[in-house]
């Protein structure tokens, strides 16, 4: 397993305190775009995903020849022309599948088998599960190693504490745990690879919160192993940046970089089921035209599941969160672009409507009645001198897009995101090392 992770000093993120509410306007406004919008998509019939089919495995592409498919919803792949016959990407539409330096060839794949979602064996709560097993078993013979402590109440903090210096018997049950968890993660890998978009990927990046702790860096560590003695050669590596800025640093791959001349930042949100976040990030890019040496400058954080918002309530208080931001620019006068991008769960239409995956965020946000981009839009108008662009993709890909700049090396690779559930997808470069297009 490649560790790319690096430890740069962080600044801590700031929990947002209680504050009244902006009140939107309720008026309309139009989603503004370069290129015209689609139109909203139906929202998705009601019932249980449809198993997709086991597809044959096929060789790796050829060097310089991509033989991606551009996505079609829900994980699912269809006919498309080599990559070098694909159109450029069009600026403006939400959830693209070309985009400045990739393809995304699938993203929010929903793999069933017969107990439900393959992805939830291998989310972060899955960990929590298997470990639970492991000292109820434990209890039948006599004492628990890690005490009365509810399994779910445990902070990873102190299982690590426990791997490094901890009682040989409590390190034995995490490392037990680990093991187990890694061989589902395998299965789960497995799984994927059966799929046409992923059975050639070269390498697959982890990101989420799982990620982000030294039990989730020896299981997938383990899982590397299990892969190469199972004959996959596929390599796996773990998301340089922190997860919570990476979510944040991949939105500066959702546009052209032309968009930001003459700018220093951008701004940035990353939606999930527990929290949202929005930070300021800097381009950097005099000292990297790629991109690669982007970083948060500032962020905030609001965990919005303890207070159960509305919808409403939920856009509002972005808002305010984003406004703050503008303000810190301001003060230390960045240069920001009149741009934002957005990374949220599920399935993104080109209008920028949910069409499915959101069933974690505060209200209903799925279907065409809801539109974020148009919401914002119209609460923030302008940054700066001009009107305010904003492009939503899917929360995984845009974390995934956190890489582009040190994939140079490959041409296919995927992201897997452990978190609440198993975010997903499927990247073919269009840059080659040199940064010309292929």
């Amino acid at each position: 397993m490649t560790n790319s992770a690096n430890d740069p000093a962080k600044k801590p993120a700031k929990t947002l305190p209680k504050k009244p509410a902006k009140t939107l306007p309720e008026s309309p406004a139009k989603t503004l775009s370069e290129t015209p919008a689609k139109s909203p998509a139906k929202e998705p019939a009601k019932g249980p995903a449809k198993e997709l089919a086991k597809e044959p495995a096929r060789k790796p592409a050829p060097a310089n020849k991509p033989t991606g498919k551009v996505r079609s919803g829900g994980g699912t792949d269809r006919n498309a022309p080599d990559t070098a016959e694909v159109p450029p990407p069009a600026v403006g539409v939400h959830g693209a599948d070309v985009l400045p330096s990739v393809i995304v060839e699938t993203y929010n794949a929903e793999l069933r088998d017969d107990e439900g979602f393959v992805g939830d064996r291998a989310a972060k709560g899955a960990f929590t599960e298997i470990l639970d097993n492991l000292r109820k078993t434990l209890r039948e013979y006599g004492d628990d190693p890690l005490g009365e402590a509810d399994t779910d109440a445990i902070k990873r903090s102190k299982l690590e504490a426990i791997l490094a210096k901890g009682d040989s018997a409590a390190a034995a049950l995490v490392m037990s745990a680990i093991e187990d968890y890694a061989q589902e993660l395998t299965a789960v890998i497995r799984r994927f690879r059966r799929q046409k978009s992923w059975s050639s990927v070269e390498r697959i990046v982890f990101g989420g919160g799982f990620r982000d702790s030294r039990v989730g860096e020896l299981a997938i560590g383990r899982a590397s192993v299990l892969l190469k003695q199972d004959g996959h050669g596929v390599e796996l590596a773990l998301i340089r940046n922190h997860p919570d800025e990476a979510g944040l640093i991949g939105a500066v791959h959702l546009a052209p970089s032309w968009m930001f001349a003459g700018h220093d930042s951008i701004l940035a949100i990353d939606i999930g089921g527990t929290n949202i976040r929005a930070g300021v990030v800097h381009l950097k890019h005099k000292k990297d035209p790629d991109l690669g040496k982007a970083s948060v400058w500032e962020t905030e954080i609001w965990r919005h599941r303890d207070e159960k918002p509305t919808r409403r309530e939920a856009v509002e208080r972005l808002v305010g969160m984003v406004e703050g931001l503008i303000e810190k620019s301001v003060e230390a006068e960045l240069v920001l672009a009149p741009f934002i991008g957005i990374g949220c769960p599920g399935e993104i239409a080109g209008d920028g409507c949910i069409t499915k995956g959101a069933q974690n965020l505060p209200g209903n946000w799925e279907g065409s009645r809801f539109n974020l981009a148009r919401e914002l839009q119209q609460a923030i108008p302008v940054i700066g001198d001009h009107e305010t662009a904003v492009l939503i993709h899917n929360d995984a890909v845009v974390q995934g897009l956190s890489e582009v700049p040190f994939m140079a090396d490959v041409e296919r690779w995927g992201i897997l995101t452990i978190g609440t559930g198993l975010g997903n997808g499927v990247f073919v470069n269009r840059r080659k090392g040199d940064g010309t297009i292929d």
